[in-house]
């Protein structure tokens, strides 16, 4: 059986040793950047290999860009092959439990055509209040080829979301800019990791956090559907796009929208860190 969105904790230590199963760590903190590689260290799920947010799941921070740019397609397959990822394999990511970091690694393997890939739904605190045990020992993967097929489609720029922002497209109903960070910071309150708080002219507010359940799973999917109706207001989703701090949380709304039946929603990947970066780009404020 293939996962595409998520996969439960039961169903995943049933398939822990199938063949061309690949499970990749990726706890991090924003705050503290080597946590996640230490936690890993004192237990993870047996046969996983930690992936970093910063190393990894990002390309080098510029001057012009937003603080996790995305990586280099080739640079990143490069690493997926000596993770082990094939082309037919089946991936599954986790992290601590929000799917916060996990999803950015999900959407950064669609955009690279690889759809063999879910969330660990809940995290290795879902695993572990499965009662499924912990490893030690970091196992060595057998290379594999991984070839990057970028859709570049699913990608927009700063440049394209500002000719939308003139042209007034975002507050016209037909299309969406959704923001996934916590309402204070949208409004520009209580922003302390930019130099500028606000929101892109026109972007509304769903905060990623809407998604879960009050034991950091995911919603069912018709629960999400029901959430989203609002805030996609009857667009398309082919007509959104998300955007949060830096590309990442906006991915655990893209994950569920995906999980809902409601794909095809783009990423703003500089999302506000790469917005705020050029001074003659617009900015919002309040709800």
């Amino acid at each position: 059986m293939r996962f595409t969105t998520l996969i439960d904790a039961d169903s995943l230590a049933a398939q822990l040793h199938s063949p061309g199963l690949v499970v990749l760590d990726c706890r991090f903190d924003l705050g503290k950047p080597a946590a996640g590689e230490a936690t890993y260290s004192s237990g993870h799920i047996a046969g996983a290999r930690y992936v970093h947010l910063d190393r990894d799941l990002a390309g080098p921070v510029g001057p012009t860009t937003g603080r996790h740019p995305l990586p280099d397609p080739e640079v990143f397959a490069t690493k997926a092959g000596a993770w082990g990822v094939a082309h037919d394999s089946q991936v599954v990511v986790y992290d601590q439990g929000n799917s916060f970091f996990a999803a950015r690694a999900w959407w950064i393997f669609k955009w690279l055509g690889h759809e063999a890939v879910a969330v660990l739904d809940g995290g290795l605190a879902a695993w572990r209040n499965a009662l499924q045990p912990l490893a030690q020992r970091a196992s060595a993967a057998t290379p594999q080829e991984f070839i990057a097929h970028p859709n570049n489609h699913l990608v927009i720029d700063a440049a394209q979301v500002l000719r939308s922002v003139r042209s007034g497209i975002y507050g016209s109903g037909s299309q969406r800019l959704i923001d996934a960070r916590s309402s204070d910071r949208y409004a520009g309150e209580n922003e302390t990791i930019d130099p500028i708080g606000g929101h892109v002219p026109g972007a509304i507010n769903h905060h990623y956090a809407r998604n879960y359940r009050t034991d950091g799973r995911l919603h069912v999917s018709a629960t999400l559907r029901s959430l989203w109706r609002d805030t996609l207001a009857g667009a398309d989703p082919c007509n959104i796009v998300m955007m949060c701090g830096s590309g990442v949380s906006a991915c655990v709304n893209l994950l569920a929208l995906e999980h809902a039946g409601l794909g095809g929603a783009r990423l703003y990947p500089g999302s506000w860190s790469e917005w705020v970066r050029d001074g003659t780009r617009p900015v919002a404020k309040g709800n």
